[in-house]
């Protein structure tokens, strides 16, 4: 099963682009809260980027504003490379399949 939810802020505004097939898509970084506070007592943030499709890519960059909460369903994408060097290094990108805007 390969799935993952995310509840968080947007960060950075998405832009809307398009591939050369005609797709729509956006990025969108994703600012979300740990459950944990670290030793000085304060709730740190991880930073998300989900990569956002056609219509759900139009959608979240009409309605999206910086600060606006989000939660999104997706799945991930592993990616992975190896460069001059023969270091292989390994990367997954979150694919976003629903958007709920939870807060505007």
């Amino acid at each position: 099963m390969n799935q993952c939810l995310l509840v968080g802020k947007v960060k950075e505004l998405p832009e809307l682009k398009e591939t050369a097939t005609g797709h729509k898509v956006a990025s969108i970084l994703i600012e979300v809260d740990r459950n944990f506070m670290n030793s000085e007592g304060i709730y740190e943030k991880d930073i998300f980027k989900v990569d956002l499709w056609r219509s759900l890519a139009e959608q979240t960059c009409s309605i999206a504003k910086v600060g606006s909460l989000l939660g999104i369903k997706g799945r991930f994408v592993s990616k992975n490379y190896t460069n001059e060097e023969n270091t292989t290094y390994y990367n997954a990108d979150i694919i976003a399949e629903k958007v709920s805007f939870l807060q505007v």
